[in-house]
């Protein structure tokens, strides 16, 4: 296993982990632009624009695309995120170049008119479509009302009127802002030859105009309040909490990750064995999020309707448990166990850990090997986990509540 990287003249960067014993190749732009990158009057435009990167380039229509990824037997697929679109394909070693080539020209699409008109029917109906499944959208919902004020509260998706209102003219400026080659990641995992892919991404990237891009990554003032929303067509009650968590560049964040599996591991947790495994609830758990310049804790209970206000109590009574007298040297090592082996399965796989890779190096331009990384896990301590409960506790939170109810009692917090 070898960790290579250089970069091109015109400022875009290569990460690779080239394991000459895998099977397959992992290969991804890494693209710093997303939900949190948007001014409001073009809210959604950073997912707009992944559709469109698929409709065609100036020697590709997007039937020659699709036509292409299908020949090449990739498994191939794109997504927005707060802070990043990432376009990605798996393939043979032997298929390197030819895909290299292909995710290269699609990152320079066509954006013509007539594909941009047909794609915004696309998105309407997929913001409608996620608006109208559970959890009916409380996911960002609560995120709007944690990080108010703050870049992170935007919407990946947008609203039916940002994206109405969003011109062409629009989405080639916030193109020409935010793909810059000096803003852009290619990273590489699995049977890699980086000598060639260097060559490769030399001769149909190297050309690409560089341009001054920047992002605001200042830490976000967290707004502990709450929100009802009825749904009458619910037949469950959906409950997000959001709370602060390291960012992540921060070291705690190791800790804080198994803090949250042992509260809320959908497994084997405190909040499992509470709600979960008593049969009080179909899904009570907590993950972390972390993202430049703020992090955050997530909770999410699912619930019968006339349970949920009882159910949230005792999710509270686990979180201040928590706070009050800390976890066990038993349930840390049941949570290293646990973090080290999702660490070491998932590394089997050249395309996880081409995620690993570029994820870490868009967000810290740091590599780390599965190695360092298990060991960053067994390195954490009880006091460690102790001082990011000391530090960002659990029970402060934003709750956001949807479903057939819009009565229930939510214990107020103080904004930190």
């Amino acid at each position: 296993m070898e960790f290579r990287n250089s970069r091109l003249e015109n400022g875009l960067e290569i990460v690779a982990e080239c394991n000459p014993h895998a099977y397959s190749t992992s290969l991804a732009f890494f693209v710093r632009a997303g939900a949190r990158d948007e001014p409001e009057s073009v809210s959604g435009v950073s997912h707009f624009l992944e559709h469109m990167v698929f409709k065609g380039t100036p020697t590709r229509s997007a039937a020659d695309v699709n036509l292409e990824l299908d020949e090449l037997g990739a498994n191939s697929n794109a997504y927005t995120s707060e802070e990043q679109t990432v376009y990605y394909a798996t393939v043979l070693p032997e298929l390197q170049s030819q895909t290299t080539q292909l995710l290269a020209d699609i990152m320079r699409p066509e954006l013509r008119d007539s594909d941009f008109e047909t794609e915004k029917k696309v998105i309407i109906e997929e913001i409608r479509k996620y608006d109208d499944q559970p959890p009916y959208g409380a996911h960002e919902k609560c995120m709007a009302l944690f990080f108010q004020g703050h870049p992170l509260a935007n919407s990946i998706l947008g609203t039916e009127k940002s994206v109405g209102a969003l011109t062409v003219a629009q989405m080639r400026d916030y193109f020409r802002a935010r793909y810059s080659p000096s803003n852009i990641v290619f990273a590489a995992a699995g049977r890699v030859d980086f000598d060639r892919l260097e060559r490769d991404l030399e001769k149909w990237c190297g050309t690409w105009e560089p341009f001054i891009t920047q992002r605001s990554a200042s830490s976000a003032r967290h707004l502990c309040a709450s929100r009802q929303e009825r749904r009458e067509q619910a037949t469950q009650q959906y409950i997000i909490q959001i709370g602060a968590a390291p960012d992540a560049t921060d070291p705690q964040r190791y800790a804080n990750r198994l803090l949250t599996m042992i509260v809320g591991d959908d497994t084997s947790s405190r909040l499992y064995w509470d709600l979960v495994d008593s049969g009080r609830a179909e899904y009570a758990g907590i993950s972390s999020h972390e993202f430049q310049g703020a992090g955050m804790n997530m909770s999410y209970l699912c619930c019968e309707p006339d349970d949920a206000s009882e159910n949230l109590q005792r999710v509270l009574d686990v979180q201040r448990q928590v706070e009050s007298e800390f976890v066990t040297a038993e349930e840390l090592e049941l949570a290293k166990n646990k973090a080290c082996s999702h660490v070491v399965l998932r590394a089997e796989r050249p395309s996880s850990r081409m995620f690993s890779v570029g994820n870490g190096w868009i967000q810290r331009r740091s590599y780390l090997t599965v190695a360092e990384t298990v060991a960053r896990y067994r390195a954490v301590t009880l006091d460690d986990v102790h001082r990011v409960i000391e530090r960002y506790g659990l029970s402060r939170n934003a709750t956001c509540a949807v479903g057939p109810r819009d009565d229930l009692v939510i214990p107020p917090v103080t904004d930190t």
